[in-house]
């Protein structure tokens, strides 16, 4: 027989697209358009029913950039069309692809109950399964003229990310608002064919399936007039009835399909647009639940349900009764899909706990798992902090955009820094937004790394980023793929029935131990830095706040602040969202994020000064208010503080430069503000490789391929240029500390940088004040250091991970760079030095060797400037710190660290604070102590063994406590609770202690 193949496909591909899917819709009648165009931001839905309206046409041209247009349509079904299903059909001058991220509306009923989104894949709105005929039609459309920004794969610069900047002129024309005749028939026959069409395509070129379909599919359009598509549509149907009857293999993959949208809670658009979004979306998805019974949709983020509750509570309402019928799915129990590399131990712990205790208070429900699908690389803290808050699983995709290394497994253990486990798994179809094709279903079967031993994974279905969410074209594929012979099972299914079942099918998962670094998106722990400082100040402010109020309570009986710290945490969260801190949203997201996070920060200090002057009381004593358990002084109190120390540093000029020492170190800065020596005197080492310079400020042009806010290629390493040139230099001493300032212009920026010795320190402050104006460019601090350092050690959530310095395989190749918080720490056994930051993340390391003398070279990434999506991303002036600690060890680091982004505070008083606890123990830090989010007045303190070793210490509560008993992360009992004020930790273990009053 010969070969059709070619001729069968090319036969279906045209009749699909340009004869059948347009019969879906038959008849047709006009409906009567009329509009207003809101002048400014949008209004409610009650407010934009009742404006006036004026006529309008199509086609006719609408919404300038970020604009509201409300429409309103009427008309009437034809009495002809009595019995017959009709919807009404509106395009909106739609792109043919990026839906979500381009102009969609909600729409309305004329009593305000919203209906569903219209987007480029939903352009329809039921309006009677079966028309009395002769009924008068009413809707409301709330239209969002969101521009295009990113038309992928272009990422051209643009001004439309920002109101300031995007032109009014009008993006979108009006193309079709129509009542019609819905053909049910069709619109199944289309179905039919595409789910045949797509699995045919995944078969074995001559397998006796495919075959089979081959000739299905042409016998049933031998069978379809093309002139009269309607009326012969189940002729055909009955023609590849049989080719959809044939069973699945028993060994089939099984897919377990949950409807998802993954709304990005702000990106390429504002947090006010993300709140019409989950409306648009979640109207959508409820309205699909009612009408297809075995569906089911997961959406993560409480912040967003926050939202609807806020802003669309009728919206809100329907979520919720969908949300008892168990078909409305809240995952993950964040409280948004938050970064997990750059938030700190205590932003992560109140992620769940937000999240979790809204889920519970709203829906009296708590999620199982963590569900991240799109987050930029997992900090190998989580496996702990997931379980100590109770989740039993993780879900992500993100790692399959490796650059590349393929990761080994979909399904296993995550293990963490302390030794944690939890279950994971990664969807083999390698995506969030499957639409259930005939590739991604091969895919997923093909690809599973697990085939030996399993023989499921999860899909979540839907249009995604920008919402959309679930269509019926994918329920009703759905249905077709639960048991169709040569493709993989699919069912909807709730994720936790996924995982409890993909678990019990492999008792003994493979594990993979340590962070899942992506190898992609490496400049978000650079770009924005002005959001990403702000943020890291306010997590440290707040902690403070909350450590000042709580004492204050307990000491003086004043009233905890609970509603204001729940407010502005909740507002930190949510600016932790992995489009915002990690830099990558347009101008406007990272304007308010400037905004808003600056208020945050200013009320978390008002909220801990006026705790601190409640404690101190009207005095004149100088009292120094500690609010740490490292770094000198009456930790987490404060005493009167001590008199000045005679000690000053002496400072002299050399060979052109300056040399500062004190009793414990010895540094030489060269005439071009250079460190050229770095001397422990301890120990007589020097810190600085031979011959070689530190904090020596490196400029690289950056141009990635791809993703220019997020990524940073590794060719930029190929050029560089060194910024030795010095406008000014000076020197001084004021009150025993020695500082130089360091002047120097380059391309379009400036930085003056004062660099400190004080007495008593052997760290050098290094002060940057930077005016940065570059273009696709980025800045290194380069510190090339004596030592022969096998790894690094970087500061992460409640502990540090090491990173070798090699690149012996492709893996450790493609960490050119990486993470850390406070610091990041190089040494010997005898000897290191650590650099401590108050606001960065990004660093890289390199081995190199002369004359058999290892030097390891650490570079911290200050700042960047790439042109999408915001084209002036960080123009503007920055301040950053950065501490070179000459002679330093974990503990050190450690302590450096904290100090530096913790410091105490000078207030007049009357009076010492003792600390509410007194922690004890090498190596035990306190991360955070405040008064229980139940509202019982227990103390709630939160400890971590900080160097990587077993610890034993004890806590000490100094006031009236009845038992001092272990709690969840989240402050749940534990069954097993240990009680008493001993601890004894294992390395990098977490510990929340209740004290109960």
């Amino acid at each position: 027989m010969h070969d059709g193949t070619s001729l069968t496909v090319g036969r279906v591909r045209r009749v699909l697209d340009e004869r059948i899917r347009p019969a879906i819709h038959s008849a047709s009648v006009p409906l009567e358009v009329e509009a207003n165009e809101l002048p400014g931001e949008p209004i409610s839905p009650t407010a934009g029913l009742a404006l006036d309206f004026a006529p309008a046409c199509v086609p006719s041209a609408w919404g300038p950039a970020w604009s509201t247009t409300w429409f309103r349509l009427s008309g009437r079904v034809p009495a002809e069309w009595a019995g017959r299903r009709v919807e009404a059909l509106i395009d909106l001058g739609f792109s043919d692809h990026m839906p979500g991220f381009q102009c969609e509306a909600l729409a309305y009923r004329p009593d305000g109950t919203p209906i569903k989104s219209i987007n480029p894949r939903n352009q329809w709105i039921a309006i009677a399964d079966a028309a009395t005929g002769d009924e008068a039609v009413v809707i409301y459309l709330e239209a969002a003229a969101n521009p295009l920004i990113l038309d992928f794969p272009s990422f051209a610069p643009t001004q439309e990310g920002d109101t300031r900047t995007s032109s009014r002129d009008p993006l979108y024309r009006l193309r079709r608002l129509d009542l019609a005749l819905f053909e049910a028939e069709v619109y199944e026959l289309s179905l039919d064919l595409e789910v045949l069409f797509e699995l045919q395509a995944e078969l074995p070129e001559t397998s006796p399936r495919r075959m089979r379909i081959l000739q299905a599919m042409d016998d049933a359009l031998d069978v379809l007039d093309l002139q009269h598509i309607a009326a012969t549509a189940s002729d055909a149907r009955a023609v590849l009835a049989p080719a959809l009857a044939a069973p699945a293999e028993a060994s089939a993959h099984r897919v377990s399909a949950v409807g998802h949208a993954h709304i990005d809670s702000a990106w390429l658009w504002p947090l006010r647009e993300t709140i019409r979004k989950v409306a648009r979306t979640t109207s959508s998805m409820t309205t699909l639940i009612d009408e297809q019974p075995d569906f089911v949709y997961g959406m993560s983020s409480a912040q967003q349900y926050a939202w609807l509750k806020e802003h669309r509570p009728e919206v809100w309402e329907r979520v919720k009764a969908a949300v008892a019928d168990g078909r409305f799915l809240p995952l993950g129990g964040m409280w948004v899909e938050s970064d997990t590399v750059m938030p700190s131990g205590e932003s992560l712990v109140r992620q769940f706990s937000y999240g979790q205790r809204f889920f519970e208070r709203e829906f009296g429900i708590r999620s199982k798992g963590v569900w991240l699908p799109d987050s930029f690389g997992y900090s190998p803290a989580l496996p702990q902090l997931m379980r100590r808050a109770g989740f039993e699983w993780f879900f992500t995709q993100k790692i399959s955009w490796n650059q590349q290394n393929v990761f080994p497994h979909h399904s296993f253990l995550w293990e963490g820094i302390d030794g944690s486990r939890v279950f994971t798994h990664f969807p083999s179809m390698d995506t969030y937004n499957s639409q259930l094709s005939g590739e991604e279903l091969a895919k997923a079967s093909r690809q599973f790394k697990e085939n030996r031993v399993s023989s499921r994974s999860i899909a979540p279905v839907g249009y995604g980023d920008g919402g959309g969410g679930t269509t019926r074209e994918m329920t009703g594929k759905a249905k077709r793929l639960q048991n169709l012979e040569g493709s993989a099972r699919v069912s909807w299914e709730h994720p936790d029935d996924f995982f409890e079942a993909a678990r019990a099918e492999i008792p003994n998962p493979a594990v993979w131990v340590g962070e899942l670094y992506l190898e992609l998106h490496r400049g978000t722990l650079t770009s924005q830095h002005a959001t990403k400082a702000l943020h890291r100040w306010s997590e440290h402010a707040l902690v403070e706040a909350e450590l000042w109020a709580a004492t204050d309570a307990v000491r003086t009986g004043a009233a905890y602040p609970k509603a204001e710290f729940d407010r502005l945490w909740e507002t930190v969260l949510l600016h932790e969202f992995h489009d915002i801190l990690p830099g990558t949203s347009i101008a406007w997201v990272h304007r308010e994020a400037v905004e808003v996070l600056s208020g945050v920060l200013s009320e978390a200090q008002d909220l801990a000064a006026a705790a601190r002057r409640s404690l101190a009381g009207e005095g004149e004593h100088e009292l120094r208010f500690v609010p740490t358990s490292v770094g000198g002084g009456r930790a987490l109190g404060a005493a009167f503080a001590p008199a000045p120390a005679p000690a000053s540093v002496l400072l002299s000029g050399e060979n052109g430069g300056w040399r500062l020492e004190n009793e414990l170190v010895s540094v030489l800065v060269s005439a071009e503000g250079l460190i050229v020596s770095a001397v422990d005197k301890a120990s007589g080492r020097e810190a600085v490789a031979e011959g070689r310079a530190a904090n020596l400020f490196q400029l690289h042009q950056d141009f990635p391929n791809m993703w220019d806010a997020w990524d940073i290629d590794k060719y930029y390493r190929n050029s560089v240029e060194d910024l030795t040139g010095v406008t000014a230099m000076s020197a001084s001493v004021v009150d025993g500390t020695a500082s130089v300032v360091v002047t120097r212009a380059f391309s379009e920026s400036t930085v003056e940088q004062t660099i400190v010795l004080a007495p008593g320190s052997r760290t050098v402050a290094l002060r940057c004040d930077i005016d940065w104006h570059e273009t696709e460019k980025l800045l290194k601090l380069a510190f090339p250091l004596d030592i022969q350092a096998a790894h690094t050690e970087a500061e992460t959530q409640f502990g540090y991970q090491s990173r070798v310095t090699h690149t012996n395989t492709s893996w450790e190749a493609a960490k050119f760079e990486t993470s850390m918080h406070r610091f990041v720490l190089v040494r010997e056994q005898d000897f290191g030095v650590a650099l401590v930051n108050d606001s960065i993340y990004g660093y890289d390391t390199s081995r190199e060797v002369s004359d058999a003398a290892v030097a390891t070279t650490v570079r911290l990434s200050l700042l960047r400037a790439p042109r999408f999506p915001d084209p002036d991303t960080d123009h503007g002036h920055h301040t950053i710190e950065v501490g070179f600690v000459i002679g330093a060890d974990a503990a050190t680091a450690t302590a450096e660290g904290i100090t530096l982004n913790s410091p105490a505070t000078l207030v007049r008083g009357a009076r010492e604070v003792d600390a509410l606890v007194a922690v004890e123990g090498e190596g035990i830090v306190v991360s955070g102590v405040k008064l229980a989010d139940d509202g019982s007045g227990d103390v709630i303190v939160r400890v971590y063994e900080a160097l990587g070793r077993r610890a034993a210490g004890s806590v000490v509560a100094d006031f009236d406590h009845r038992e001092i008993r272990e709690v969840s992360l989240i402050e749940d009992a534990l069954d097993d609770a240990r009680v008493g004020g001993e601890l004894r930790l294992r390395p990098f273990e977490v510990r929340t202690l209740r004290i109960v009053r």
